[in-house]
């Protein structure tokens, strides 16, 4: 019996008085309990004899013996033949559990077993908690996803404050959804963070972070139980800190049946015949530059995977399509799509994505798509492609479709690049314009006292205030909302010398109205009046992006 001769002979030095003895930290007591667990607790083996387990024993049974879930069955030497010992095994063995014979210990040995045993089994209780919360958090993240999803919600704001408040974006009209204390909050981000599939390593609250959960994936940590709402394609999420010690997280929603049937269908978006019909023309141009800009949120990647697969149809899949996205959003059946991938800083991110870029091009590509050109570098990158005979599409943030222009000087792309009418080749800019419920949208002839509808005869006179309408109190067809959906609205340029030309030497409003005259362009604001004139948008929804009605663009 070495092993029991050992510990026994650790529990008598500990019970001897030393100089030692009074500090709670000695060598010789972690020595003790090291020797207890090694010797008792090793490979996940249990005292089944505890306090509150599920073999019920008495204390004073307890205090003289412990039984094991390997078998190992300890008795108190003082009390081998004791009646309770005997009943004791004679209990477990009717209960079918493993009992070797009895192992002498003493009383003191044995105390200290019931000792590191409790306090195990108070830090597995603790650690199990903190999984019961966690898959908690993790649930609640998915039930507020699957809430927003029914909704059809865009984004997700959650700002955690004195209070946690939950906003949800629908239809680009921004409402709070739900209230929780800061406790939730501050546990919601950080389950949320720990949930996503792409991410920094660790969740840091004063700092800049993004991440993407797909849909397609458990969450982290949920052993395959929690998934995404089937229709939400993936979330990106972004963590922000906000001053005064609080966080804000947005999670923008990416549904995955927004093309069902992955047509390229540019009429369902809201684009009319006249859009479409300057759509196939940039997709009939074999090398150049098409760029869809717009503000954060205004469609362009929609648009953009919408153009790339009719582009694919139109080509009978006979070309090769490559994209490059960080991160990519939306499928497009018959391309390859590269993400940008392990990167968290923003130099990281660069790099990468200067690497992908470079790698497309060196791939054999017929056409490529890029996510977004956002810096010098990658316009550089995206110029090359277009200039050494491929067709390239990407977006970029710029207030309108001459706007496009100058974001590219203003990130440093040479003038002799902008001139050449070979390489531009389309210039597109739009807005997400919310639609009027046709069920319960009221005529303006109804509210002639208003200032708009004021505005909106000077501008169009009688014709304008017959065919106008502006957003109802709400329905049964529109949830009570007025609202039944967005549409993209948008201009688009099909540049020539002249028009480059004019808006290099920083002659704005020369170009637009070339633009407009000579080239029959339409103004995003032009294209907005016509949607409304057929009752599909409301007069203040074409002052809220285009201006005043009775004032001319500002360009």
């Amino acid at each position: 019996m070495a092993e029991e001769e050992t510990s026994e002979q650790l529990i008598s030095d500990e019970a001897t008085p030393s100089k030692s003895a009074a500090s709670p930290a000695s060598e010789k007591e972690e020595a003790t309990k090291k020797s207890i667990t090694d010797l008792y607790f090793s490979d996940g083996n249990k005292l089944l004899t505890l306090p509150g387990s599920s073999l019920i024993v008495n204390d004073d049974t307890r205090r003289l013996l412990a039984l094991f879930s390997d078998g190992r069955f300890l008795v108190v030497e003082t009390h081998k033949f004791d009646g309770r010992v005997l009943s004791f095994e004679v209990l477990a063995r009717k209960k079918r559990l493993a009992i070797s014979k009895p192992t002498y210990v003493s009383q003191n040995e044995l105390n200290a077993i019931y000792g590191i045993g409790e306090r195990a089994q108070a830090a597995t209780e603790a650690a199990e908690d903190t999984d019961l919360n966690q898959l908690q958090m993790q649930k609640d993240f998915v039930n507020v996803i699957s809430r927003a999803a029914v909704k059809r919600v865009s984004d997700i704001h959650v700002i955690v404050a004195d209070s946690t408040q939950i906003m949800f974006r629908a239809n680009g009209i921004m409402q709070t959804e739900m209230e929780y204390n800061k406790d939730w909050g501050e546990l919601f981000v950080r389950a949320a963070f720990a949930s996503a599939d792409i991410s920094d390593s660790n969740y840091a609250q004063n700092e800049f972070q993004g991440a993407q959960k797909l849909g397609s994936t458990p969450l982290r940590g949920s052993k395959g139980k929690l998934m995404l709402p089937h229709n939400v394609l993936a979330i990106r999420l972004q963590f922000n800190p906000v001053a005064f010690g609080s966080q804000y997280l947005v999670m923008r929603l990416l549904y995955a049946d927004d093309n069902p049937d992955g047509s390229g269908d540019l009429a369902s978006l809201g684009f009319g015949e006249y859009e479409e019909n300057l759509f196939y023309r940039l997709r009939a141009v074999p090398v150049g530059l098409s760029i869809v800009a717009g503000p954060t949120g205004s469609g362009k990647s929609t648009t953009l995977q919408r153009n790339m697969i009719k582009l694919l149809q139109e080509k009978n899949y006979e070309i090769n399509l490559l994209t490059v996205e960080d991160p990519p959003e939306y499928p497009i059946p018959g391309a390859r799509q590269m993400p940008v991938t392990n990167a968290n800083t923003e130099e990281e991110k660069e790099e990468q994505f200067t690497k992908a870029l470079n790698a497309a091009l060196r791939s054999d590509p017929d056409v490529m798509m890029v996510g977004e050109i956002r810096s010098l570098s990658s316009a550089q990158l995206t110029f090359k492609g277009a200039l050494s005979g491929h067709g390239v599409w990407s977006t970029l943030h710029a207030n309108s479709a001459p706007a496009i222009i100058t974001r590219f000087r203003d990130m440093g792309v040479e003038p002799f690049k902008l001139l050449d009418p070979e390489l531009m080749k389309g210039l597109i800019s739009q807005r997400l314009f919310r639609k009027l419920c046709p069920h319960c949208r009221v005529s303006v002839k109804d509210k002639l006292d208003m200032p708009s509808v004021q505005r909106l005869k000077t501008a169009l006179g009688d014709f304008g205030v017959e065919n106008t309408y502006i957003r109802g109190s709400g329905c049964k067809y529109c949830s009570n909302t007025g609202i039944k959906g967005r549409m993209s609205v948008p201009e688009i340029i099909l540049p020539d010398a002249m028009f480059l030309e004019l808006m290099i030497k920083g002659e704005t409003r020369k170009a637009i109205d070339y633009w407009t005259s000579d080239l029959g362009g339409r103004t995003l604001k032009d294209a907005a009046i016509e949607r409304m004139l057929k009752g599909y948008i409301d007069l203040d929804e074409v002052e809220r992006w285009c201006g005043l009605l009775d004032q001319r663009p500002v360009y």
